[in-house]
């Protein structure tokens, strides 16, 4: 049964906003399965086992999944990681704990809900001189420079990134960051090169480097300058990528771009630049339409109004509220001895209690962009505070 991209796209920016959440992950699961993409549902159920071992319905999703696989043989996503341990020994493998799987490109552009600028951009900007060599000499273009994507958290990076490698026919490596600068002194710098190794084993590849502002001056100075060194070795690894045209493709991600080296913005290394925003309102109807699927509403509950009522709530944000108002209408059952659905008054409670939390990012933003040390770097940013109050 086909499936609204807008609300795959807002429901996956919901999971990625709060991945512990076990019941949307079901959902997603039970949706993308219904949809006919087992590979997906199953890396969904399987998230879930990994958090609660022997969960019943996950079960029953992850076979049903594995036994509508294709017959032919394709690597399945891994699951989203867990926290890695702390090595206790230099002896630890890297792909003990930082490399997931190499994932099979599934997702395009065209599954991608809303954002037609941000669409627009990417399918001129960055991708036309990829996929076009001609028109890449012709203009003087190289394929030198990744994407660097930026925004408050939950709000679709790493889905945007996993559509570029499907539009790239590209598998897909996610990096969080944070982890490789969390090694041994010493470690750091040999694990950027393992990783660049891995999606050049793999090529072609996109490599999607996530919190990439985990080794800026800011965050890594406070590591013994681990920092320092990683980022060097980053460059090094952007630079070989670029010039020996490996078929390494490089995007990044960070919710504070002032906190990412100036080394890295540089021309030829991460100097394409986007910024990712709050779900707009279609996005957000398909959000908390996905997030109540199946449970009792009340005639009362009008969930265009609704949405209309959570301007710059993120993904995260709006599962959440719907979690609250479900909790207050079980709440009132349960104290009834009656079944109660939800209400529109359960979500105007929660509307005061749950906030939007991209606010403080922008109030953040609004602070960098005016006074930039790099002109022009965040014009799309005061574009849109000017838009936006």
């Amino acid at each position: 049964m086909p499936v609204d991209p807008e609300l795959l796209n807002g429901l996956r920016a919901a999971v990625e906003a709060v991945p512990d959440n076990l019941a949307l992950r079901l959902h997603v699961a039970t949706v993308l399965l219904d949809a006919g993409r087992p590979a997906e549902s199953l890396e969904h159920s399987s998230a879930v086992l990994a958090l609660d071992p022997g969960q019943r319905e996950a079960v029953e999703l992850a076979d049903r999944a594995t036994a509508a696989l294709p017959a032919t043989p394709f690597p399945v996503p891994a699951p989203f990681p867990a926290a890695p341990a702390e090595p206790q020994h230099r002896g630890a493998t890297l792909d003990q704990w930082v490399l997931g799987e190499v994932e099979e490109p599934r997702t395009t552009l065209a599954d991608v809900g809303g954002m037609p600028a941000i669409k627009r951009w990417l399918s001129t900007a960055f991708l036309s001189s990829l996929r076009d060599p001609q028109m890449r000499r012709l203009f003087g273009r190289s394929l030198r420079g990744g994407l660097l994507m930026y925004g408050p958290p939950g709000c679709g990076k790493t889905f945007l990134a996993r559509a570029l490698a499907g539009e790239l026919q590209a598998g897909f490596l996610r990096i969080d960051l944070a982890h490789v600068v969390d090694m041994w002194l010493g470690y750091s710098r040999r694990s950027v090169h393992e990783i660049f190794e891995t999606a050049r084993a793999s090529a072609p590849c996109l490599l999607y480097l996530d919190q990439l502002d985990a080794i800026g001056p800011r965050r890594a100075g406070r590591r013994h300058s681990i920092g320092r060194g990683v980022v060097d070795q980053l460059v090094a690894e952007l630079y070989s990528a670029s010039e020996e045209h490996e078929g390494v493709f490089v995007v990044a991600a960070t919710e504070h771009p002032w906190d990412v080296d100036a080394l890295l913005r540089r021309p030829g290394r991460l100097d394409h630049r986007l910024l990712v925003l709050p779900p707009d309102l279609q996005a957000r109807e398909a959000i908390i339409r996905a997030v109540l699927d199946g449970r009792p509403l009340a005639e009362d509950l009008d969930v265009a109004a609704l949405a209309a009522r959570t301007a710059r709530y993120s993904a995260a944000d709006l599962a959440q509220l719907c979690e609250s108002a479900a909790d207050a209408a079980l709440e009132a059952s349960i104290v009834s001895n009656s079944s109660r659905p939800i209400a529109l008054a359960d979500f105007t409670r929660g509307l005061h209690e749950i906030r939007p939390s991209t606010p403080p990012w922008f109030d953040l933003a609004r602070d960098y962009a005016r006074f930039a040390a790099e002109p022009g770097s965040y014009d799309d940013l005061v574009t849109y505070l000017r838009a936006n109050g």
